[in-house]
């Protein structure tokens, strides 16, 4: 294994690893991208599934398969390598999207959804810590900016790609019919395939350096205690997440105020291009002026945003409160990841990566369930007054109790 370090080559601004895991991402964001974000669509216009149900497909799938993000870190810890279990992850993911062309009733998709995101649970901590392991201290914002990036023009592709066949098939219709979801399930498919090639042939195991390593900290894999400060942090990262309900109302709120299929995907892709153009520069920022400043912006960004959906009276607004989500996760997104390596030693960052994304995938059921309860129990406007508040409460608390250093300093 090789330790990252300022002499690597560098690949627009970031090492070897980062580059090729980026490009990983791309990849794998045309895919899901492409398919999952007109599941949602699929579920209500095909098989006319209600609300509730959709809540509870996307928060049970996200909340249970989050399940194995941080047996997946520890294990990663303990036999100190991260490309095997990334490997596998995406290998889950891709296998189980073709099932999606078959599904008749919602019991399927659920399933499916299921797959995918255990697939996703197993990758992401070892990816990430992969990632944190690749890149000297100093370019760590910078590094989880690219990829992000780099994940994010994916997705803005994939999109663009489920826009086409759309317009190909069904030009402006209001709703999603099967026969296109289902090409768009087979088109989607193949970039999987390619990013597990890239994975395999370019990704390399990497070792955090000595320079990496916390001031202090334990260097025994999978010994000590967490600092505090990472602790405040996940208490406050998880109140943020009950009001971070699945993405899927937002397109569903997007279809209530007018928007076609075309058109959802059309803002979507927009929505992407903001964020996959500013994550980069974010994570810069980062770096220099340290990671609280940043995710505080961005949670009182999505405060606003989710203001602005709960009062937007047209489709039109639709279309700039989903730029300004695209702002919101490139400022909070990946400067989140990086700012939880900060707060570990390089020797728990598997495990750490497991803890974060397992308490925020865990509160994403009950976040997504309310959300879909509040929808159908009182009406569209409802969820979003409730996320506004509620964001707005974690951006104060992270305001008032987190204090941390910029990563520049020594």
């Amino acid at each position: 294994m090789k330790a990252a370090g300022a002499t690597e080559k560098r690949y627009f601004g970031v090492t070897r690893n980062v580059f090729s895991l980026g490009w990983v991402s791309f990849l794998t964001d045309i895919s899901s991208e492409m398919i999952l974000n007109v599941l949602p669509l699929f579920l209500k216009n095909v098989l006319l599934v209600s609300t509730p149900v959709i809540g509870v497909i996307e928060g049970l799938a996200d909340s249970t398969a989050t399940l194995t993000r941080l047996p997946s870190g520890w294990i990663s810890d303990r036999i100190r390598r991260r490309k095997g279990l990334t490997f596998v992850g995406y290998g889950l993911s891709t296998v189980s999207k073709p099932f999606l062309y078959i599904a008749g009733g919602w019991g399927l998709v659920m399933c499916v959804r299921f797959a995918d995101r255990v697939g996703k649970g197993v990758r992401t901590a070892p990816r990430d810590a992969l990632i944190a392991d690749s890149a000297p201290r100093e370019e760590r914002g910078r590094s989880f900016g690219f990829h992000r990036a780099m994940d994010t023009a994916g997705a803005m592709i994939g999109i663009l790609g489920a826009a086409l066949i759309v317009f190909l098939m069904q030009r402006g219709d209001v709703n999603l019919e099967r026969n296109t979801f289902r090409v768009i399930v087979i088109v989607g498919t193949v970039p999987a395939v390619l990013a597990l090639l890239v994975l395999w042939r370019f990704v390399r195991e990497a070792q955090a350096s000595a320079k990496q390593a916390s001031p202090g900290a334990t260097t025994v894999p999978g010994e000590g205690r967490f600092p505090m400060a990472f602790k405040v942090f996940l208490g406050i990262a998880v109140l943020f997440t009950l009001a971070n309900s699945s993405d899927a109302f937002l397109i569903l709120r997007a279809q209530n105020l007018g928007l076609s299929v075309l058109q959802i995907l059309l803002v979507l892709a927009a929505f992407n291009l903001v964020y996959a153009s500013l994550s980069t520069h974010a994570g810069i920022l980062s770096d220099r002026i340290g990671r609280r400043w940043l995710i505080l912006f961005g949670w009182l960004a999505y405060a606003l945003i989710y203001l602005g959906f709960a009062v937007a009276g047209a489709a039109w607004q639709v279309v700039f409160l989903f730029l300004a989500y695209g702002l919101y996760y490139a400022a909070a997104d990946g400067v989140a990841r990086s700012l939880v390596a900060d707060l570990v030693p390089a020797s728990r960052r598997g495990t750490a990566y497991g803890v974060y994304h397992t308490a925020v995938g865990v509160t994403a059921f009950p976040a997504s369930l309310l959300a879909g309860w509040l929808w159908q129990a009182y009406s569209p406007r409802a969820p979003f007054f409730f996320a506004a508040a509620l964001a707005g409460l974690a951006a104060l608390l992270l305001l008032a109790f987190l204090r941390v250093r910029p990563a520049t300093q020594p």
